[in-house]
Formats: C-alpha cells, structure tokens, sequence
C-alpha cells in the first residue's frame, strides 16, 4: 500500500479545500438535536449540495452513480471535510453507508436505478431492520416472518433499535422466509417503504437523551417481491454485505473526528492545569499512537476494498472491535480531564461519552468480533 500523495491527490485536496471553505459559512443553523424533520432537512440539504458539487457517494462506482475515486481519493475527503467542521452524514448514515452501497453491490440494474440516486441526491432517507428483541447479538436469530402472497410478501413482527425509523423513506429489513430452513439460509433481505398500512414506528430514548433508535412493529406489511435484493433465502450473504460496510468503512469518518477531539482535550488538559500529570500525559499519548494505528488500519480496510471490487473484507472486524473500545477510553480520558464539569450535560464530550458506550454493541457486539476474528482471520474452531 503507497501512503504518498500523488500530485493528482494533492490538487482533489486543493479543491475540496477551496470549496468547503466557499460553501460551509453558507449553512443555515443546525436545527436543535430533538428536532429530527429538522435534522433530516438538514442533512439531506447538504446532501444535495454533495451531489451538485460533484462529492456525493465520491467512493461509489460510477455504474451506481458515484465518481468511482481511489481510496486514497476517499480518505483525503473524509480528512478534509472533518477538519473543515462540515456537517456528518447524519439521517442519511444507513442509506449511504449501508443499504446504498449494498444495492449497488447485489440489486439488479432496476433496484440500483430506483434507490441509489435518491440517497445521493439527498431525497431519500434510510433505516435498518436488523436487530430484533428476543435475537440478542445473535442476528440470525430473527423471527419476523415473511409469506409470499402473489407478488407480495406479507410481513409480520417488530424491529428494535432501527435507525433513524422516525424520518425514513425506506427501511432494509431482514425477514425470515423459510421458517423449515437452518437459521442462517432461511432469511431474506427486503426494501420496505415506510409508508406502508401495517407501520408502527415508536421511538426509544437512549442514555443521553437522543432518539434516533425506535421500535418499528409489522402488521401483514406488504412489500413487493421486486423489492428483494438477492435471492429469496440468500439474505443473510446479502446481510454479510451490509454488515462489512458497517463494520469496514462506515466509521472511518469518526476516526478523523477522535483524532481532532484528542487534540482538543490535550489542550484544554494544558488550560485547566492537569496537563501536569504525568500519568495523564501517558494515557493520552497511547491514545494518540492508538488513533494513528486505527488510520492505517482505515486505510489498508479501504485499500482492500477497493480490490474486492468494493465490498470491504473481514479486517473490518479488527477495525471496528479496536476502535469501539478506543473510542470509550477516549472520552473516558476527556472526563479525567473536566474533572467535575464532566458530570454536566451541557458540556463538551459529556454527551458523546454517554454515546461512546454503545459503540462495543452497535454493528455487532465485541463479543461477535472477536468470533469474527477468530474463525475468520486467525482459523480457530468455532467455539462450543
């Protein structure tokens, strides 16, 4: 892997550089954080302005849309938009992230037509219907059912933690299609519209007070047979997909974003006096080689994509397991440097602290990484 910059490199950052500081001081407020129509027009404005700029889905291949650039290409972007303080993909994170890029790996030709310029246009918003009340961390354990009736499949049973379920235009959902079939060959995966009879959509608060998760219930939902992608009881490969997006690529954004907020309590550790402890200033040095190493890892994750044709590899694993924990020592470390202060909401990194504990269960639980590592890189026998 070549970590220089060509001179071609060079002059996309440039230009990035140049318009983001054109367009950036043009933005409207930022709609407060429980105002979630805001958010979503919010997010998909910029969205747009990605698109007529000509940064939309700047990774994704030009068949599906996007510019079809180089990883190197991609990272430079995900630098420069997060040091610039552009605005994070936001409600539009599973359709970009997750359903987007797996329609463009495994829809045919009409379902790539129908669903991805939406997303990139900044039209359309998705959701996720992976996790299920009773399945736990173990996905394919999934018991909501989908019958075919005609040209329709007929979809009963309930979600939890769906993302962004209040604001969505369209939902991936997992259904089991083969109840008879071994648990992980009898599931399908299913685009849903959200506006659908039979949608029950009921927000759940998390620890810092957000709501982007909800419960969604089903209730003989009707979803085209034509909104499959893959073949019926393929889903689970298909979910495979979805899942290396989400655990390889999708985080590599935040990356770039610890390592600035490094630099931020380093600094205010200088201001309030703490900087003094030694102790503190070995922790934050580990943390700073730590966040280093994850951007290599990043890069070598995208570069290894980028040669598989798009779909990142198993590394993914080893990405997200280290960085979820990362992540948590991190704000950890922020909260020995506000002392006090940390306890209050209203402050800096307070918040994203109280977030930072669901990184080690959301994409998939520590637990089912290290699995994924073991089996699948290292070779070891699947456990008993």
């Amino acid at each position: 892997m070549d970590l220089t910059y060509t001179p071609e490199e060079e002059e996309f950052r440039a230009r990035l550089r140049e318009w983001l500081a054109e367009v950036l001081p043009s933005l409207p407020p930022k709609p407060s954080p429980a105002d979630w129509p805001g958010r979503r027009a919010y997010d998909l404005g910029w969205q747009r302005m990605l698109y007529d700029a000509g940064y939309a889905g700047l990774h994704w291949p030009v068949d599906a849309g996007g510019r079809g650039a180089t990883p190197t290409q991609h990272l430079i972007y995900l630098e420069e938009t997060e040091k610039a303080g552009a605005p994070y993909v936001g409600a539009n994170f599973v359709g970009l992230l997750h359903a987007g890029p797996t329609i463009a790996s495994e829809g045919t030709p009409a379902q790539r037509a129908r669903w991805l310029p939406p997303v990139l246009r900044g039209e359309e918003v998705w959701c996720q219907g992976f996790s299920e009340p009773d399945a736990g961390s173990d996905l394919a354990a999934l018991r909501t059912r989908a019958w075919r009736d005609g040209d329709d499949y007929v979809v009963s049973g309930s979600k939890i933690w769906t993302s962004h379920a209040e604001v969505a235009d369209w939902c991936e959902l997992l259904v089991r299609t083969d109840p008879a079939a071994p648990k992980h060959r009898g599931i399908s995966w299913l685009a849903m519209p959200m506006d659908a009879p039979g949608i029950t959509v009921r927000p759940l608060r998390t620890l810092a007070g957000s709501t982007e998760f909800a419960e969604v219930f089903l209730d003989e939902v009707r979803v085209p047979v034509a909104h499959r992608v893959g073949a019926e009881n393929d889903g689970w490969r298909v979910t495979m997909v979805t899942l290396s997006y989400e655990r390889g690529t999708a985080f590599v954004g935040e990356v770039v974003a610890c390592r600035r907020v490094l630099g931020e309590v380093a600094r205010e550790a200088r201001k309030n006096g703490r900087w003094d402890d030694p102790a503190l200033r070995r922790r934050l040095g580990a943390l700073n080689a730590e966040f280093r190493a994850l951007w290599r890892l990043t890069q070598w994750n995208v570069s290894e994509a980028q040669s598989n044709g798009g779909v990142p590899g198993v590394g993914g694993s080893v990405f997200k397991l280290r960085y979820s924990h990362a992540r948590q020592e991190l704000y950890d470390a922020a909260a020995e440097v506000l002392g006090p202060e940390a306890l209050d909401l209203g402050r800096e990194w307070t918040l994203d602290r109280l977030s930072s504990l669901s990184y080690t269960i959301a994409a998939g639980t520590s637990q089912i990484q290290h699995n994924i590592v073991a089996e699948r890189i290292l070779g070891l026998p699947k456990g008993r």
